[in-house]
């Protein structure tokens, strides 16, 4: 009898059930009995947060999953899937809540930033590396949302209708290449699919995951996300979390003894826990793998710098060989949107902004700032270099201090866990202190973004006490909370302390922010004096992006145009001075109707911490920019094949089948799927079809070392109107030094040639294999009959 049937044949029935529940919001429960220690769980997927309120235990912040995807380098996905196997180490936790494999169906999904791409080949190659990665540290991965949750609106209760085809051929696609490779996890989704939650389809979960791909590890709920015992019990679901509102333990055991739910199913899942246990090494004699000793500021850089795209290059602006004065503008170059919203967020270390990446770039040049346009809609947490000394101090009733850390900007937030040490029964208030040391006279706005009753002082005066609250979806609350400001006439140099008290209600749920902004101009002015530092300089970087209120879990972009005035501030600068570097700082696609209008435009998704650092690099030509688009990017919104993520009646219809992505472009979008360019040139030299695989030689062309992502195509002749015109088959990359070749193999599989009807079907006939650099061109044609 092997460790695990030995350990399950030692449970009781009740034990049993316990351990497929959590026992608290992160956590499975021990049973020292047989040698099982409680399994951690934490979110991801660019960063290990850990099991509760730690900023004093910072987790590296890599770019967002976009930009991962946007590298096209499986290699570069296993070694950011390494390092965050090390930090869940070091953090203690034991499974990985990531990666996230849903496509990119619409551009307003909401969490399209943690999400890959729209095309499931590019997907599932790098999320199977990522998956590795991981759990080469003995760490485990959750392949998550199984499946369709592609959008945010509605997301506890939508059902997606989806036809078969397209449900194999696109969305379960990932999911099974990567499953087959080897994942450990696989997290069920709020959703529902034809008419089943996802929590209880059995169809899906026992039939296909478990059944037709023979998966031996465990799928756990989405939190909060099973809601019923018998029906999510028999339906393929093995754990539930977190411990609130878990509908199994002790109905669960009645269940059982009914026998509406058999032991046997029971004794599955127990399998799955305990196998899951014993390769993290929580069962039995305690094992540590051979852990990687990564540096992860340098994989941060690198995956951030290979991942940025250069979508247009006028006249060879970029790389910038010699600067001179360069004029910044946009908010978004002081305060870098670094990270998407919501459970996909962590505390790094430290962020580089793109204005100090660039001012340590370029020490001897004049770099000059200004805001020009200020897209967020709430006031920015207070961080250096006017405030200091920033504190926050967890207290007692009767004002005992139970904890205290200091804060590198001032937001305190937490889901879970709250610090070693701190009884939840006796927290009663969190109080932020910090002094603010303004840099200007005028009237500064204080804020508080946040839920709960709060108290805010200044110089000794209390400016709001009460509550600040918004009714809304318990989620959004939390996600994207309210906002109250509060006007402070201030004397630049002159020492301000001020503290922000909230009496704490949930002390699992804590989310709030003290904000500041100083005193600034008129939107006009801010846009006159952008405009006049742009025509006073040599090159002209403006900064612009999406904010947390736009793009986050928990909700659906509204629009994909730029918020606020940011559009302008672009046409403005670009009318100023023709050599303008437009970067993008989104996690997905945005419209950009001054495309034509600008010399170059930069896409740098999410950037992770050592954001302004990797820009710099590129800018100024230390790395070339090695990214490729995951997505496409429109022109116009009219032309993308799909938009709405909106159900109508509760239902959201997949109708388009499987023309999702570039598959249903039929206009010509901005920058197609697979653009990018880099600083060198490559001519494609051959093309041929050897042992089923296409061989492919580049050279380089130009006069500096480059990177290609030979990208391989496959199309039916004649064209098949139930299929798409073509079709992503393979990729590779290529280096070579100035003159040299590169040979590439990309194998050609039969998945490539096949649809779904009623299993695999090859479909017969020729295809065309293109040999291109993008989406729309080839450079090389082949042949082949499969």
């Amino acid at each position: 009898m092997s460790d695990i049937e030995a350990a399950l044949a030692a449970l009781d029935l009740e034990t049993k059930v316990k351990l497929l529940s959590g026992k608290d919001f992160w956590t499975l429960p021990a049973v020292p009995e047989i040698g099982l220690r409680s399994l951690v769980m934490s979110d991801g997927p660019i960063g290990v947060r850990g099991i509760g309120w730690t900023p004093d235990d910072p987790s590296i912040a890599l770019p967002s999953p976009t930009a991962l995807a946007a590298t096209w380098d499986p290699d570069l996905a296993r070694t950011a899937g390494r390092l965050l196997g090390q930090e869940a180490r070091r953090k203690g936790v034991h499974v990985l809540l990531a990666p996230t494999v849903n496509l990119h169906r619409s551009p307003l999904g909401g969490r399209h930033f943690e999400c890959y791409s729209e095309d499931p080949l590019l997907t599932a190659r790098i999320g199977i590396q990522y998956v590795l990665g991981v759990q080469d540290q003995g760490v485990g991965t959750t392949v998550k949302h199984f499946v369709c949750n592609d959008s945010e609106t509605d997301r506890f209760t939508v059902d997606v209708r989806v036809g078969e085809r397209a449900l194999r051929e696109l969305y379960l696609a990932p999911f099974e290449a990567i499953v087959e490779a080897g994942a450990w996890g696989v997290m069920a989704a709020y959703n529902s699919v034809n008419g089943t939650t996802m929590t209880e389809h059995d169809t899906l979960q026992n039939g296909v995951l478990k059944g037709e791909w023979g998966f031996d590890g465990f799928i756990v709920s989405d939190w909060t996300a099973a809601r019923t015992t018998e029906a999510s019990a028999s339906g393929g679901l093995d754990v539930v979390m977190p411990a609130f509102g878990d509908p199994w333990g002790y109905e669960l055991v009645a269940a059982v003894r009914a026998g509406t739910v058999p032991e046997e199913v029971i004794d599955d899942k127990v399998r799955r826990v305990l196998r899951l246990a014993a390769r993290v090494g929580a069962l039995g004699s305690p094992t540590e793998p051979a852990l990687s000793s990564l540096d992860g500021a340098a994989v941060a850089r690198e995956i951030a710098t290979r991942s940025f795209v250069l979508a247009r290059n006028e006249g060879d602006l970029l790389p910038l060989e010699n600067a001179g004065r360069v004029a910044v503008s946009g908010a978004l170059a002081v305060d870098a949107r670094v990270q998407g919203g919501g459970s996909a967020q962590v505390y790094p270390p430290y962020v580089v902004s793109p204005l100090d990446g660039l001012t340590a770039a370029l020490p001897g040049t004049a770099v000059s700032y200004s805001i020009g346009a200020d897209p967020r809609r709430r006031v920015p947490a207070a961080t250096a270099p006017q405030w200091s000394d920033i504190v926050a101090t967890l207290r007692s009733e009767d004002g005992r201090e139970l904890y205290r850390t200091p804060l590198h900007t001032a937001t305190v937030r937490w889901m879970g866990d709250l610090p070693p040490g701190v009884d939840p029964y006796e927290l009663a208030t969190i109080e932020l202190t910090a002094r603010l040391t303004p840099a200007a006279d005028g009237m500064h706005q204080l804020a508080i973004v946040g839920f709960g009753e709060f108290t805010l002082s200044a110089a000794d005066t209390v400016l709001f006490e009460g509550p600040v609250f918004r009714e809304d979806d318990p989620a959004l609350v939390f996600l994207s909370s309210e906002e109250r400001r509060f006007p402070v006439e201030l004397t630049a140099g002159a020492p301000v302390e001020v503290t922000l008290t909230q009496r704490v209600g949930m002390p699992g749920f804590v989310s709030f922010t003290l904000g500041h902004a100083p005193p600034t101009g008129t939107p006009e002015e801010l846009l006159d004096e952008a405009a006049r530092a742009a025509a006073d300089a040599d090159v002209a970087v403006v900064v612009v992006g999406t904010t947390e209120e736009v793009e986050s879990e928990g909700f659906d972009r509204q629009t994909l145009a730029l918020p606020g005035r940011q559009d302008e501030l672009v046409s403005r600068v670009a009318a100023a001075n023709p050599r303008t570097v437009v970067v993008v700082n989104a996690g997905s696609p945005v419209l950009m109707p001054w495309a034509d209008e600008v010399a170059a435009i930069l896409l740098t998704w999410f950037p992770g911490q050592e954001a302004g650092a990797a820009l710099a690099d590129v800018l100024l030509g230390v790395a070339e920019p090695g990214g490729r688009l995951p997505t496409t990017w429109p022109r116009h919104v009219s032309d993308l094949p799909v938009l709405s993520t909106e159900p109508v009646d509760g239902a959201l219809p997949y109708d388009e089948g499987v023309f999702v992505g570039y598959r249903g472009w039929r206009a010509e979008p901005l920058f197609p799927f697979g653009h990018g360019l880099g600083y060198t040139t490559w001519a494609y030299e051959s093309l041929s079809i050897e042992d089923g695989d296409a061989v492919v030689v580049v050279r380089n062309t130009g006069k500096r070392p480059g990177r290609e992502v030979v990208q391989v195509y496959v199309a039916p002749e004649p064209l098949d109107p139930n299929r798409p015109d073509r079709w992503l088959a393979g990729f590779a990359a290529a280096t070579a030094a100035p003159g040299d070749t590169a040979t590439v193999r990309i194998p050609l599989p039969a998945r490539t040639f096949q649809i779904w009807q009623d299993g695999w079907q090859t479909v017969p006939g020729e295809y065309r294999v293109e040999a291109s650099h993008s989406l729309t061109t080839p450079h090389l044609t082949a042949r082949i009959s499969p």
